[in-house]
C-alpha cells in the first residue's frame, strides 16, 4: 500500500497541522510505503516572499524530522526538486474541466476571505492531482476540507484513462481520522494560519502562553459552574488528555472557583509536556541544516526515480515521442 501525503511550508506548524496531518502521516511509516513532501510549488499560492519561503522550507523539514520522519523508512522530499510533478499538471489540465474547478469548496472559501484569485490558486486541484498521481499512490490522508480535492483526483484520473483507454493511474482513496479531522483554533474555527488562530508546536513559551491564553471562552465568573460541551479549551485539551484526565477536567468545570484562566494553563501544561520530549532533536536539526539538505537529497533521488518512470509511461500514452 502506497500512501502519500504532503503539508505546504508555508508558516511554523501548529498543532492542527500535527493532529489532523502529520502525526497520522509519520504514524503511517509503519503501516505502508510512505511519499511524504513539502508542498513548495502549493506555498507559491500564498508566501510571495523568498526568504520566507526557503526559511520555512527548512524549518518544516526540520519539524517534520524532529517529530519522527525517518528517511529510511519514508521518501521524504521537497516538491520542486521533482519537477516531473509540472510536467504531469500540465498534462492533466488538459483532462480538466473548468466546472470542475469551478466547483472547489477550498477556492470559493479563499477568495471569500480576501486572498487574491489567481490561476494558481484556482489550478490547485490540479496540481495536488499531479502530486497523487505521479506516485501510484493508494491512499491519501486529508482532513476534511481536502477530501473534494481527492474526489476532484480520481474524477480527473478518470477522465484520463477513459480517454486513452488505459489504466494508467489508481484511483486514490482519501483518508480521514473522524475524531481530529478537523482541530479547532482558538476561536473556535478550524485552527488555521489564515485565520490567525493557531497554537504553534515549537515556539518561545512566551509566545505558546499567549496563544493558550487567547482561546476564546464565554464570560461566566469564578463563582459560577462552567459548561464544558462547547468550550475550545475542553476541545483542545481532549488531543492531549486520556480519559482519566478529562473526568477530572470536567469535574473541575462543574465546580464553581476556578475560571477559564486556570483550565487554559492546564492545557498548557499538557502542550508542553507533550511537545518536550521532541525539542531535543529539533535543536540538533536546527544546528545542521546540511544535514537536512542531504536527507531531502536523498528523498528526492527515490522520488524522482519513481516519477521518471511514470512519466516515461504517461508520455508514452499520450504520444509526447
Amino acid at each position: 500500500m502506497r500512501i502519500l501525503s504532503g503539508i505546504q511550508p508555508s508558516g511554523t506548524i501548529h498543532i492542527g497541522n500535527y493532529f489532523g496531518m502529520i502525526k497520522k502521516m509519520i504514524e503511517s511509516q509503519n503501516e505502508g510505503e510512505l511519499f511524504a513532501f513539502l508542498a513548495s510549488y502549493h506555498a507559491l499560492t500564498s508566501v510571495k516572499e523568498k526568504e520566507a519561503l526557503e526559511k520555512n522550507s527548512y524549518e518544516a523539514a526540520i519539524n517534520f524530522l524532529a517529530l519522527g520522519m525517518d528517511p529510511e523508512k519514508s521518501t521524504f522530499w521537497i516538491q520542486h526538486d521533482v519537477k516531473e510533478v509540472l510536467e504531469l499538471y500540465w498534462i492533466l489540465s488538459n483532462h480538466t474541466s473548468m466546472g470542475l474547478l469551478e466547483r472547489a469548496h477550498s477556492y470559493k472559501d479563499k477568495t471569500a476571505r480576501g486572498i487574491q484569485a489567481n490561476h494558481g490558486l484556482f489550478s490547485y486541484p490540479v496540481l495536488m492531482a499531479a502530486d497523487i498521481l505521479l506516485f501510484d499512490s493508494n491512499i491519501v490522508p486529508v482532513g476534511k476540507d481536502q477530501i473534494q480535492h481527492v474526489e476532484m483526483t480520481r474524477d480527473i484520473a478518470t477522465s484520463f484513462n477513459h480517454a486513452y483507454g488505459k489504466e494508467i493511474f489508481i484511483l486514490p482513496e482519501a483518508r480521514v481520522d473522524e475524531i481530529v479531522a478537523t482541530v479547532p483554533g482558538t476561536d473556535g474555527a478550524k485552527m488555521s494560519k489564515s485565520y490567525n488562530n493557531t497554537i504553534d508546536m515549537f515556539t518561545t513559551p512566551k509566545q505558546r502562553k499567549k496563544q493558550v491564553m487567547g482561546i476564546v471562552t464565554d464570560s461566566k465568573e469564578l463563582d459560577e459552574p462552567k459548561e464544558w460541551e462547547n468550550c475550545n479549551i475542553y476541545a483542545l485539551s481532549k488531543l492531549f488528555m486520556n480519559e482519566d484526565e478529562l473526568a477530572s477536567l470536567r469535574q473541575r468545570y462543574a465546580t464553581p472557583g476556578e475560571g477559564y484562566g486556570h483550565f487554559k494553563m492546564t492545557l498548557l501544561e499538557k502542550i508542553n509536556e507533550y511537545f518536550a520530549p521532541y525539542e531535543e532533536k529539533r535543536e540538533y536539526y536546527l544546528n545542521n541544516k546540511k544535514e537536512v539538505r542531504e536527507i531531502l537529497d536523498f528523498g528526492a533521488s527515490k522520488a524522482k526515480k519513481i516519477a521518471s518512470a511514470k512519466m516515461e509511461i504517461i508520455r508514452d500514452a499520450v504520444g509526447l515521442i
